[in-house]
């Protein structure tokens, strides 16, 4: 597998990245806990820390561990000691394989190892923790009340995400974004047109799919993030997205109203499909004449 800019192609040069089997190291459950075990014995002794808790695929609830799973963490420190968690990542059983590490946010830091292992972290002290969001968690280390407060911070997310969205916002956002990412497409912004259309209206179209999801369903999908466990929860809807975006853009917008016709077709008023339709036309027209 190989990329190359502009200038790089015309010198025959290319960026390569490694792809023998020498060099896929897989992430096994058995690894995923031993990275865990390495973790706790390094800040068990760590007079500034406070608690571990694990979220995720981390926390030991289910789904469990793959091998694409990364480690998803809070370190809860003394106040004033957050820094050093978040500068210096010695602490991490994989610190000396690291070979990119950036502050995401305020309190959260994103760190790559060179085996492709993602560990996503964040250090909080304990009022700090108020601030989080959380379904899936774990505390296998609390020298305070981090459990305690960890279970307030359970509850106010559930009660965020019990408040459903507006269902009607929602599917005109849907609509448009079609109808904006197809014209994109048609002028010749491919990339803001792909954008629009695969992204955008994807995330409100899975907003609307979850609303009317089986409670049985709706309990299997992550709801703190959309996209997720779509395939396992509603998986011929999931397959039905994934096949839509794998067409051009305007047969995309095409085949993903579709879906939402199937979905909510009380939320799609008589005439939109005509104008959408239109818009689809002319940008597979546009799309023609400039290739």
């Amino acid at each position: 597998m190989a990329f190359s800019t502009p200038r790089q192609a015309e010198r025959g040069e290319s960026h390569r990245l490694p792809h023998t089997l020498t060099d896929c190291v897989k992430m096994t459950p058995e690894a995923h806990a031993a990275f865990v075990t390495a973790l706790l014995k390094r800040l068990d002794g760590d007079p500034d820390v406070l608690g571990l808790v694990l979220l995720g695929s981390s926390s030991g609830e289910p789904p469990g561990a793959d091998a694409f799973s990364d480690h998803d963490l809070f370190v809860v420190t003394r106040s004033g000691a957050q820094e050093r968690f978040r500068n210096d990542l010695a602490w991490l059983p994989n610190a000396a394989d690291l070979v990119l590490t950036f502050r995401e946010t305020a309190h959260g830091v994103r760190a790559l190892d060179r085996n492709g292992h993602l560990v996503e972290l964040a250090a909080f002290d304990l009022d700090e923790l108020s601030l989080a969001r959380v379904n899936r968690y774990s505390v296998p280390l609390d020298k305070a009340d981090v459990r305690a407060r960890m279970e307030r911070v359970h509850r106010a997310t559930a009660a965020q995400t019990a408040t459903p969205p507006d269902p009607r916002w929602l599917a005109g956002q849907f609509l448009v974004e079609l109808v904006v990412g197809a014209a994109r497409y048609g002028r010749g912004e491919r990339l803001s047109g792909h954008f629009r259309v695969r992204v955008n209206a994807v995330q409100h179209l899975l907003g609307l799919v979850r609303l009317r999801a089986s409670p049985e369903a709706r309990s299997r999908l992550d709801d703190l993030d959309v996209s997720r466990r779509v395939e396992t929860a509603l998986p011929e809807i999931g397959r039905a997205i994934g096949e839509a975006l794998e067409r051009p853009v305007p047969e995309a917008a095409r085949a993903l109203l579709a879906i939402a016709q199937g979905v909510f077709p009380d939320l799609i008023p008589p005439g939109v499909l005509r104008a959408l339709e239109q818009v689809v036309l002319r940008a597979e027209t546009a799309a023609r004449t400039l290739r």
